[in-house]
């Protein structure tokens, strides 16, 4: 099974930076988009950016402009790059990948366990 890992969340003062980094277990992040989200609790989870396989990126409107996602196919390291951090920033990331498992395009949802980001005012 494919697992994947984040990790460099923490509190921060309004205006400054992150770098969230995703680990998979498996080669996965070769051929696959990854995406990283946030949740905050009792909203619905929402797509802060994505990369996918060719690196063409995209990016939620709240965080384009400060964010930047970049990846390391060798490492099979997935990377968010926060600047200008504010405090509606605050969220657990969690990044993800969808698994194909199958030619007839049946796939999987991957999960991180999440790492926690708090800004401060």
């Amino acid at each position: 099974q494919v697992q994947l890992v984040e990790s460099g969340g923490g509190l921060v003062q309004a205006g400054g930076s992150l770098r969230l980094s995703c680990v998979a277990s498996r080669r996965t992040f070769s051929g696959n988009a990854i995406d990283w989200y946030r949740q905050t609790p009792g909203k619905q989870r929402e797509l802060v950016a994505r990369i996918t396989s060719t690196g063409a990126t995209t990016y939620a409107d709240a965080v384009k402009g400060r964010f930047s996602i970049s990846r390391d196919n060798a490492k099979n390291e997935v990377y968010l790059q926060m600047n200008s951090l504010k405090p509606e920033d605050t969220a657990v990331y969690l990044c993800h990948v969808r698994v194909v498992v199958n030619v007839e395009g049946a796939y999987r949802d991957v999960w991180g366990q999440g790492t926690q980001v708090t800004v401060s005012s």
